[in-house]
């Protein structure tokens, strides 16, 4: 399949001019030449400028867990807009909202809304701050926590000889380098380091940030007997549990990873799926914790719980909790692994699949990864080359090994039919072109 891009290459010229990188984020922008612009979403599919159809598991990261432009929750934002906007008042749905995310999550005793995950987050690490008198906070090697300065550090595997620890850096320019002696990281899955840095520093450490899942990490999840053992030693050490669900909030189970693992937080936070990609974001928690909240911790926002957004969200959190829609949800994904997993076990390719089937990450080596520096020892740059030839066969998924598949309830047999004849051409591609096949045999 050849893939025009001449007019989405045209508009990239002319966008350079008045924005950066001519998108207006950064995980947009896939080069000059590779960056497309989106005309409109149906369903499960998406439609660029040129009117190349992709089949679409980016999902915008996520949210359009019902798919795009759903009639249900779109016919529920219009109603809406009749409310009439923004009051700097409060509406009678926010409690409806709050009553249903209760009902769907035990730990979610009381509920602040925001307008993106990032938001949600920064009020979830200042709350628990406050009410434990600490600044220090424990992050997971691999995790991604939204673009604000406390969350900024990564370590760049890609960068690292496989010796010794990785540096850890600020993700971007801007971040105050002071800020780091507040930031503890450890690796995923391991119990024992993380009640070595609670023995070491817990009487400084406010909360552990965590995404049981990871959402920016191929789906790398967390062992059950790993979050017991977290959940066990934030209670022993009077650390607040701060579990990020803003990528598998009412999207891996109805309770989200809560639910999946029967573990619950003392905070949490939600976004993605919320509302089927109208701008929502929720902090939920412990209710002596969340009583915090106007009591001595600021929180709020212009546009936060915005009538539209609060009927989507009302719309979509009942299909979730109501219909059939997360377990078919499931079933398409587990039907698309094994159909993957067909094609490269066929060709001798060594691979594993990580995560849930609503969140796949596709990792090139026969052991699943149990924490990010085992994405060092995979074969990513097959996936990048195999990812490229996608694109240009009508399947889009993020060009990055380590951003998980998202599949929507509008994903069917056609999607499934074109994404495995793609996933066909874009392996045979991808082996033809010799260097990294070699490395990816088993």
């Amino acid at each position: 399949m050849s893939r025009n891009l001449t007019k989405s290459n045209a508009h990239f010229q002319r966008a350079l001019r008045r924005l950066p990188l001519g998108v207006a984020s950064n995980f947009r922008y896939w080069g000059e030449g590779r960056t497309i612009y989106v005309k409109r979403g149906r369903g499960a599919r998406i439609v660029d400028l040129d009117d190349n159809v992709y089949v679409d598991y980016r999902l915008g990261y996520g949210p359009a867990i019902l798919g795009f432009a759903d009639p249900r929750v779109d016919e529920a934002a219009r109603r809406g807009m009749e409310v009439g906007g923004v009051f700097a008042l409060s509406t009678e749905r926010e409690l409806e909202v709050a009553e249903r995310i209760a009902k769907m999550v035990p730990a979610a005793e009381l509920v602040r809304f925001s307008n993106s995950g990032t938001e949600a987050v920064m009020a979830g690490l200042r709350l628990a701050r406050a009410y434990t008198g600490r600044d220090d906070y424990v992050i997971l090697e691999g995790g991604y926590h939204g673009l604000f300065d406390a969350a900024m550090w990564f370590t760049p595997m890609d960068k690292w000889s496989q010796v010794g620890d990785p540096e850890v850096r600020p993700y971007s320019e801007g971040v105050p380098i002071s800020t780091r002696s507040f930031a503890h990281f450890v690796q995923a899955n391991d119990a024992d380091q993380l009640e070595d840095v609670f023995k070491r520093h817990g009487d400084r450490i406010a909360c552990l940030l965590i995404e049981p899942i990871m959402g920016n990490c191929l789906g790398i999840a967390a062992e059950p007997e790993y979050l017991r053992a977290a959940r066990a030693l934030c209670d022993r050490y009077g650390v607040v549990l701060l579990i990020d669900e803003v990528k598998t909030g009412f999207r891996v189970a109805r309770g989200g990873v809560q639910e999946l693992y029967g573990v619950q937080a003392d905070l949490c936070t939600f976004a993605k799926a919320v509302a089927n990609g109208y701008p929502i974001s929720v902090l939920a928690g412990r209710e002596h914790i969340m009583r915090k909240i106007g009591r001595g911790v600021a929180h709020g926002g212009t546009y936060t719980a915005h009538a539209v957004s609060l009927a989507a969200a009302a719309k979509t959190l009942e299909i979730l909790d109501e219909t059939d829609a997360l377990e078919r949800i499931w079933a398409y994904g587990a039907r698309m692994r094994e159909g993957m997993r067909a094609i490269l076990q066929s060709r001798g390719i060594a691979h594993s699949f990580v995560g849930h089937p609503s969140m796949s990450g596709l990792y090139f080596s026969s052991e699943p990864p149990r924490n990010y520096r085992h994405w060092k020892g995979s074969d990513y740059s097959f996936y990048d080359a195999m990812a490229r030839v996608l694109h240009d066969e009508g399947v889009l998924c993020e060009p990055d090994s380590r951003e998980p598949w998202f599949v929507c309830a509008a994903h069917d047999d056609g999607c499934l039919a074109d994404t495995l004849r793609a996933f066909e051409i874009a392996v045979d591609a991808t082996l033809a072109n010799g260097g990294s096949a070699r490395e990816a045999r088993a």
